[in-house]
């Protein structure tokens, strides 16, 4: 009985020590793990444990949104357009339009403005109230050289109480709290 009470302390031990997940080899264990690891700053082992988790459970939308982030995070754009793509494809309803909204943010954050648009678009016809999507497809729209659309657009984000967008109107069109009234 001793004998077995010390093998199973030390296999307990060597799991620990070894860095993995010591619960079963569950997609959930392993995203925890991820998520543990991105909030304490580990972006590189964070995505590791995302993997593992999507390598089990190809369908865990959560896992490709949680990874494109960590990409994001790193700047490694083209991967977190990959796995936010994942999302899209796979996600229910407001899976697809957080999908739609931080891909066209990382487009955004590339430089591919017009590219971007489209995103934030399908965000907005999933989620009319995301204020996000308007603040950014605002932002895409003046890169892109949008300026009636853009203003519109920030002018919807800020009706929906985007604190950027209000502070964008603030900064440069200051009387745009006399013309939401009157709308």
């Amino acid at each position: 009985m001793k004998r077995l009470a010390t093998s199973l302390a030390l296999a307990i031990t060597g799991l620990t020590l070894a860095g993995e997940p010591c619960l079963a080899d569950s997609p959930d264990s392993w995203f925890s793990s991820g998520f543990s690891m991105q909030q304490s700053g580990n972006l590189t082992e964070a995505i590791r444990m995302y993997t593992r988790a999507i390598e089990i459970d190809d369908r865990f939308v959560m896992a490709y949104q949680m990874r494109a982030a960590a990409w994001q995070q790193m700047r490694k754009y083209s991967k977190a357009i990959d796995d936010y793509s994942m999302v899209i494809a796979m996600g229910e309803t407001s899976f697809k339009a957080a999908g739609y909204l931080n891909r066209g943010i990382v487009k955004n954050m590339s430089g591919l403005y017009s590219e971007a648009i489209p995103d934030f678009d399908q965000a907005i016809a999933l989620d009319r109230f995301m204020g996000p999507a308007y603040f950014h497809r605002a932002i895409a729209r003046s890169k892109a050289g949008d300026t009636i659309g853009n203003m519109d657009d920030f002018m919807q984000a800020a009706r929906l109480g985007d604190p950027d967008a209000e502070r964008w109107l603030d900064a440069r069109n200051p009387g745009w709290r006399q013309i939401r009234k009157t709308q």
